[in-house]
């Protein structure tokens, strides 16, 4: 493993009842690796299959799925299209550019929101999305306009 401790990574998943196999060690080493990023299934496997010539599709998804199960992590949509993987650290929010496609995490206390209609739900899940457009493309956008 390289940045994280594999011994670490492996307790991660032995404290969730999930037994550390190869596959799913690289895996939770790559959620690690790129929790900034919320990768799709899809970016996963095409990161781990060539380290990995015998891993599929099924075994990212059927891995990833169990994480979510077991708490690891979090599936979220962001556009109702894709289905991104979040590393369960902290309370927080997303931001999505919808031009340049980059999200971005942001600090949030869920327990600070109230909204008085749902005072009598049982809430499960609370998920916090903006979408725009960030500094990088606004500011390419007027640069090419020519402003300041």
């Amino acid at each position: 493993m390289s940045i994280f401790d594999i011994n670490y990574i492996k307790s991660e998943l032995e404290s969730r009842g999930i037994r550390p196999s190869f596959q799913r060690l690289k895996v939770l080493e790559y959620l690690h690796q790129h929790k900034n990023t919320h990768p799709t299934a899809e970016e996963i496997f095409a990161a781990l299959s060539p380290e990995i010539p015998t891993l599929s599709r099924a075994t990212v998804y059927n891995t990833l799925h169990s994480f979510s199960e077991h708490g690891l992590i979090d599936c979220m949509s962001l556009d109702g299209i894709e289905t991104r993987y979040d590393m369960k650290i902290e309370p927080h929010g997303h931001f999505k550019c919808e031009i340049c496609g980059v999200i971005r995490n942001f600090p949030i206390r869920m327990d600070d929101i109230r909204i008085k209609e749902l005072e009598h739900y049982q809430i499960n899940h609370r998920k916090i999305i903006f979408t725009g457009i960030c500094p990088d493309c606004t500011n390419q956008i007027k640069s090419e306009k020519g402003e300041q």
